[in-house]
């Protein structure tokens, strides 16, 4: 994202709308500035304030009337007066800013919109867990904070060590030049984004030891990590396995989604026809 400096008139109202801090005002030009390296092309800006088409010359004429005379005047805060916002066309490797950082951007290697996962969501028609499986979500990143892949790659090489299972469908995956050692491809390694999921699955029995090793490297990194466990319960309903351990590690357990298989296809197709004649 890029602000014109021949309409910018220094109002200040996108530098609260930015949820990266990226925008600020330039005392050396007096314009609106984005430090790209610190924008993760969210697009929050320009989608976020209304662009109004005011001249430029006008409003600075204007605002420079009103401090002679010192008077205030409180525009809207989500209003761009002079619409100074200008996009740019991404190229790789800066497109993946916008992929994992605007929700409403779909992802080409999923073709899902946000950070292009459906997570264990769908668990009852994909089967992505199975019986005896742990299935993981390892969240990197918030506004506010963001994320850069090198630190997401501290995490997948780690993983790569203990030689757990990378889930196909997730554009994390799609991203690495070696899934066996969990390398992410060189040139995105600097992009920062908003946020970004990895997601994994091991059988049961190692659920402690991806826990212990998800805290270990967190630590040697600067973002926030929030992690979700995923596992099929039984018949009933409950789930007595992964719980105790959870709860022995610390947990204080809360079921986030509850999948009840209503999309499961298990009409036969005839009944099918039949229903949707």
């Amino acid at each position: 994202m890029r602000i014109s400096r021949d309409r910018c008139v220094a109002c200040g109202n996108c530098t609260y709308v930015c949820p990266m801090g990226a925008i600020y005002i330039d005392p050396a030009i007096k314009r609106a500035t984005v430090d790209r390296d610190e924008c993760v092309e969210c697009y929050a800006c320009v989608n976020g304030m209304s662009q109004e088409h005011l001249n430029p010359t006008l409003v600075r004429t204007l605002r420079r009337v009103f401090q002679f005379f010192r008077l205030r005047f409180e525009p809207e805060p989500d209003v761009c007066p002079t619409a100074a916002f200008e996009p740019e066309e991404l190229t790789w490797p800066r497109v993946v800013r916008r992929a994992f950082s605007d929700p409403r951007v779909p992802h080409e290697s999923t073709g899902v919109e946000g950070r292009g996962t459906e997570e264990v969501k769908t668990n009852d028609v994909s089967n992505r867990v199975g019986v005896g499986e742990v299935g993981f979500t390892i969240e990197f990143g918030r506004p506010g904070v963001g994320v850069r892949f090198f630190e997401i790659q501290e995490m997948t090489r780690a993983l790569a060590e203990r030689g757990v299972h990378f889930e196909k469908k997730n554009p994390v995956t799609t991203l690495m030049s070696d899934i066996s050692t969990g390398d992410i491809r060189e040139e995105i390694l600097n992009e920062k984004i908003m946020s970004a999921i990895v997601e994994v699955k091991v059988p049961v029995e190692r659920t402690e030891e991806v826990i212990r090793l998800v805290w270990d490297v967190e630590k040697r990194i600067d973002t926030v990590v929030a992690l979700g466990v995923g596992t099929r319960c039984e018949a009933n309903g409950e789930e007595n396995v992964v719980a105790p351990i959870l709860e022995r590690l610390g947990y204080r357990l809360e079921r986030a989604k509850t999948n009840t298989g209503l999309g499961r296809a298990t009409n036969h197709p005839a009944r099918a026809q039949e229903v949707t004649a």
